[in-house]
């Protein structure tokens, strides 16, 4: 938050929880008492058997609507908030336009199974325990760079904005984060470890995108967020006064 907010003491933490069914944010003292609470539930999207998604513009204005809402229900102003917190579902995958803020298309959640002929392909190719022994992973429909694969694959735009360099991956915390620093202004592209463990994409050993990995899957790199320790000393990024309460227009 922006620096002429100093004035006002900050007793609180925003935890958002963005989950398969909804989302929720909490906001605690600094004693770790709870001070308010609020949930927004989002659409199942289910265009085929064993195909599951949801709509990303959807989470995000949840996600500012339920911050709205434990605001309003405690009289809690947002200069009184210190730092905001993001936990969520994992392996849920979204690529949108840096330029414009929008996805290219749903994103293609943790219970999908449309990615099975990319893993059935990967497993032909490759020896399955290699990957394990890289990622810790087995190779499953479960993950997020095989879902990252098929997208570029099936979604024209999304296939050839890697080239213009308009594109960005994210798992959900990353899509949300990027939103709350302001996106296409110059938002915060990162995820965590946690996160980045679970997209079959990441070296458990150096704790890094994995370049032989990217190459098994034919993902660019450049689309990738920067990893970040799950709890830092530096933050993600900033939230500027009263950013996420203003809808923008995508």
């Amino acid at each position: 938050m922006e620096a002429e907010a100093a004035s006002m003491e900050r007793e609180y933490v925003a935890a958002i929880d963005q989950g398969t069914t909804g989302t929720r944010l909490a906001l605690f003292r600094k004693d770790g008492a709870l001070a308010a609470f609020s949930y927004r539930e989002h659409t199942q999207i289910h265009p085929r058997p064993g195909w599951v998604e949801h709509d990303p513009l959807e989470i995000w204005e949840n996600v500012q609507l339920a911050t709205k809402d434990a605001l309003a229900i405690s009289n809690i102003a947002p200069e009184e908030i210190a730092a905001i917190g993001v936990t969520n579902q994992r392996e849920t995958t979204i690529i949108w336009d840096l330029v414009t803020g929008k996805p290219y298309c749903n994103a293609v959640v943790w219970q999908c199974t449309r990615t099975s002929q990319v893993c059935e392909e990967l497993e032909k190719r490759v020896h399955v325990e290699s990957i394990r022994e890289r990622t810790g992973l087995p190779v499953s429909t479960y993950f997020s760079g095989p879902k990252i694969r098929w997208i570029l694959d099936n979604i024209p735009e999304a296939g050839e904005a890697p080239r213009k360099g308009r594109a960005a991956f994210g798992t959900m915390d990353t899509w949300i984060i990027w939103n709350l620093t302001v996106g296409v202004e110059g938002g915060s592209h990162v995820t965590d470890y946690s996160n980045a463990s679970r997209t079959m994409l990441m070296d458990l050993r150096r704790l890094r995108w994995d370049g032989e990995m990217l190459d098994m899957l034919s993902i660019p790199s450049g689309i990738l967020p920067t990893i970040c320790p799950s709890s830092d000393r530096e933050p993600y990024g900033w939230t500027p006064k009263g950013a996420y309460f203003i809808s923008r227009s995508l």
